[in-house]
């Protein structure tokens, strides 16, 4: 029941239903809306809390907090999740922008094994006989990708962009209805970072891969079914 309460109350918050700076209703209206004790409801105010998107004024009321100044990334699901305005275009822009740096930076550190194990995960994309097998098996390649730069963090910049759109990856499958179409994509991409290719060429092919894959994921998110072409 609190889980209930706390993921009504911060889709609301994220979506905009109530605005930064704004109060939340009083505790007894809230309960009584989600029919919750004012118990249960204290402990899914106290998590919100938590998560820097609420401040409780003991004597005032529960305000709105500006969670673009006060949250952090664990906030990115739940953004994606609650169709936050504008976020999932920010996501994909970031993705693209980082991860060609991260392209970069496992073309020119890749051990052997790493660059091998590129090369089977792309072929998984290639061999991929539903969508949806050809998605993660992508996704896994990003993973590997990640953890070929030898930068611990670039892995759980990885993850979090990643976990992000996989909660809704039904709705963005676009760029991979056709698993010989995706892998023809990722191709180029994954054999000049495992050919260690020059700084200029690796960041040039993963810039347009991300770039074109994300139109195609957030094309597919607002049709509601993807389409990739």
């Amino acid at each position: 029941m609190v889980d209930a309460v706390a993921d009504n109350l911060r889709g609301e918050i994220l979506s905009g239903r109530y605005a930064p700076g704004e109060y939340l209703p009083p505790a007894r209206e809230l309960a009584e809306r989600y029919e919750v004790t004012r118990t249960s409801l204290k402990h899914a105010l106290m998590r919100l809390v938590e998560s820097g998107l609420l401040e409780i004024r003991h004597g005032v009321g529960t305000r709105v907090l500006d969670y673009e100044q006060r949250g952090g990334l664990d906030l990115l699901p739940m953004l994606v999740a609650a169709n936050a305005p504008g976020w999932a275009q920010s996501i994909f822009e970031v993705r693209a922008e980082v991860g060609a740096l991260i392209a970069v930076r496992a073309a020119a550190r890749a051990t052997d094994e790493q660059r091998a194990g590129l090369g089977e995960l792309a072929g998984r994309v290639r061999a991929a006989t539903t969508p949806d097998a050809a998605q993660l098996a992508e996704c896994e390649w990003h993973r590997a990708l990640a953890r070929a730069t030898g930068n611990r963090v670039y892995p759980l910049l990885t993850n979090v962009v990643l976990d992000t759109y996989l909660r809704q990856r039904q709705l963005l499958l676009g760029p991979f209805l056709d698993p010989g179409a995706a892998a023809d994509r990722l191709d180029p991409l994954d054999a000049a970072v495992r050919e260690g290719a020059p700084r200029p060429v690796v960041h040039e092919l993963a810039t347009d891969y991300l770039e074109r894959t994300g139109r195609l994921m957030i094309e597919s998110m607002l049709s509601g079914q993807g389409g990739a072409r």
